[in-house]
């Protein structure tokens, strides 16, 4: 498939993305950038590959803030251990996926790997701009062929997302709206 340039805006606060998605048979490569102000404000630039069956292989972010410039290197390993910047994090071992906090790009993965089921997931949240990385717990639950139920088993916030054809996220209550979508020559 050729790249598609998409882009969000905020509903509740200030926020923007973009981002090129390339969707190649059961893989997905990403690069975005998204700007946010809250706690302030502050710009992410970063790149997403995913391997066989949409599982994340690599997500590199640098944000950029007041406080000054930060970069993030996670790798997700074959036998399911994760890196950041060359350094073990067993809190997430185990996840499939990558979740970049206030980016709706990020639920794409978890969500077209449903198989007509709700499915748990352990996920290495991102935090912004600070680039934390922490273990997050969270249900998919299939609603119908273009909606699936999101719910944080950590803080048990619900979220009903309207997907297009793909599984890409168009509307993400109280988080984003896509405004575009493009397919790029």
């Amino acid at each position: 498939m050729s790249p598609r340039l998409l882009v969000w805006r905020g509903l509740e606060e200030w926020l923007a993305e973009a981002c090129e998605v390339t969707l190649d048979g059961d893989r997905l490569h990403a690069k975005g950038t998204q700007f946010g102000t809250e706690p302030h404000p502050y710009r992410v630039d970063y790149e997403l590959t995913t391997g066989s069956g949409w599982v994340t292989e690599r997500f590199v972010v640098i944000a950029r803030d007041a406080a000054g410039q930060r970069e993030l290197d996670l790798r997700r390993a074959a036998d399911g251990n994760w890196t950041v910047n060359g350094e073990a994090r067993p809190h997430v071992a185990g996840a499939l996926d990558c979740d970049l906090a206030f980016s709706p790009l990020t639920n794409f993965m978890p969500a077209r790997r449903l198989a007509g089921a709700p499915a748990d997931h352990v996920m290495a949240w991102v935090s912004v701009p600070d680039l934390g990385v922490l273990r997050s717990e969270q249900r998919y639950e299939p609603i119908d062929e273009r909606h699936v139920r999101f719910v944080g088993l950590d803080d048990g916030f619900t979220a009903e997302l309207q997907l297009d054809e793909d599984g890409l996220v168009v509307r993400y209550p109280r988080l984003a709206e896509r405004v575009a979508s493009a397919a790029r020559a």
